[in-house]
């Protein structure tokens, strides 16, 4: 066998190694090693002062609500300064930048957002991928930044243009690099060899959705496909085991649907969406054993619990409550119980757990504001992760908070305004190697928060 081959089979191997396994310190990919918000990581702090944990150190950065990635002590991070869209290295322990791939950017934000980024780049041992905000698929070598190849999505696929620019973060399964893309009119979610950028498959579209009925829209008729609706949403696409099968589940613009990430046909769709055009799907589906929670935050959609059926061909509606309104972080899930904030707007913000299996609320708290208290001393629409049996919230103002996970009720154990975050902070707080790093829109923090 040549050389060549045996290296792109150590290459193939190592980049399905690392999506079954990841060491606790890293944080490689949204969401963290098994992009759920959770890292195995201990010996973290338990409380901190009045002045916050202790900080290591500071960047201002370009703009963009793409949260870091990190392997080792390197730090990847997506951002924009000026025209340009910038894949930068950092060292993680001083934030000493190492090498930086740019590429000029026109994405103008039709909503007034922020112009940068929105996806997390995807680390492997050699590789760095990131999915900018006008669909650009980039594939570094994560070691020196070089090019391997790239992608202009939107001029490969038909794509009707998004509400906030591109923001599903692809994720590596089945030795394929999953992209929702949303082509029309069959290709919503695509494969792609993540050594080379060749297309492997592509699907979802009029194909799954045309003649299904808008489930929760009373009176509606069936779905009639238009080629200029959009189907990418702000979630990204999670793969896991159920009932014996590998599912690659894709929270899409219209609703779920459920794929063999092998070769990319449809297991089931599920319709779950706001009637309102303006509106998205943003978080990410929660999964537990066969059960399945979807949650938006448009105009009373609110949240549903789906279990899917032995042959794992369809799903069945457990409850479906407004309970939670879910914009776009996801829920913390631990021991039966979902810790989450809920609320589209931050005027109707709350902090609140729910029971996973029942849809019962345990505890709520109001944390509302509105944007002329700057800063407020509430949390608004917070982002959650947990780590060393905590909850660590950013909320999206900049106040950082620790919170012990009780469905009794709401413990707060320290809450700390960071001076130099500003709204929005709508990027999740990161953790690995005891180091806590909060990103706004222009800064880039990194707290110790190891025990002393």
């Amino acid at each position: 066998m040549s050389a060549p081959h045996w290296s792109r089979i150590l290459c193939f191997l190592s980049l399905v190694i690392d999506t079954l396994t990841c060491p606790g310190a890293d944080w490689p990919k949204f969401l963290g090693p098994k992009g759920v918000g959770v890292t195995p990581e201990s010996g973290l702090i338990d409380d901190w002062p009045a002045t916050g944990p202790k900080l290591i150190w500071k960047k201002q950065i370009g703009t963009g609500y793409s949260a870091p990635s990190i392997l080792g002590d390197q730090l990847v991070i997506h951002h924009r300064p000026a025209n340009q869209e910038i894949v930068e290295s950092l060292n993680a322990t001083d934030g000493a930048s190492q090498w930086r791939h740019a590429y000029p950017s026109n994405f103008i934000d039709p909503f007034g957002y922020n112009n940068g980024p929105r996806c997390s780049p995807l680390l492997t041992p050699t590789h760095c991928y990131t999915f900018g905000a006008e669909g650009r698929l980039l594939c570094l070598d994560r070691k020196t930044g070089t090019r391997v190849w790239e992608k202009n999505t939107s001029e490969e696929f038909k794509i009707p243009p998004a509400f906030f620019g591109v923001g599903s973060t692809p994720i590596l399964e089945a030795g394929h690099l999953i992209v929702m893309v949303g082509g029309q009119p069959n290709s919503g979610v695509a494969a792609f060899d993540p050594l080379t950028g060749q297309t492997i498959w592509t699907n979802v579209g009029r194909s799954n959705w045309e003649g299904r009925p808008k489930l929760g829209w009373r009176g509606e008729p069936p779905v009639v496909w238009k080629d200029y609706v959009m189907q990418a949403s702000y979630a990204s696409p999670v793969a896991v085991d159920i009932h014996g099968q590998r599912h690659l589940l894709c929270f899409m613009r219209q609703g779920l649907v459920s794929l063999d990430p092998s070769n990319g046909k449809i297991r089931f769709s599920f319709w779950f969406r706001s009637r309102v055009n303006e509106s998205v799907n943003a978080m990410n589906p929660v999964v537990q054993d066969d059960l399945i929670l979807l949650s938006a935050a448009y105009y009373g959609i609110g949240s549903v619990l789906l279990q899917v059926q032995p042959d794992g061909r369809s799903v069945k509606e457990i409850w479906r409550d407004d309970v939670l309104e879910i914009h776009w972080s996801t829920p913390i899930l631990l021991d039966g119980y979902l810790y989450a904030f809920s609320g589209r707007n931050e005027p109707d913000a709350r902090f609140r757990c729910v029971e996973f299996k029942t849809g019962k609320l345990m505890w709520d708290r109001d944390e509302r504001w509105r944007k002329s208290l700057t800063p407020p001393n509430v949390f608004g629409r917070g982002s959650l992760v947990l780590a060393d049996g905590k909850l660590f919230a950013l909320g999206e103002a900049g106040m950082l908070g620790l919170f012990r996970p009780d469905p009794t009720d709401l413990v707060e154990i320290a809450r700390f305004q960071v001076p130099e975050l500003k709204y929005p902070c709508w990027a999740g707080p990161v953790i690995a190697d005891k180091r806590l790093y909060l990103r706004s829109e222009n800064r880039l923090m990194c707290y110790h928060i190891g025990q002393p």
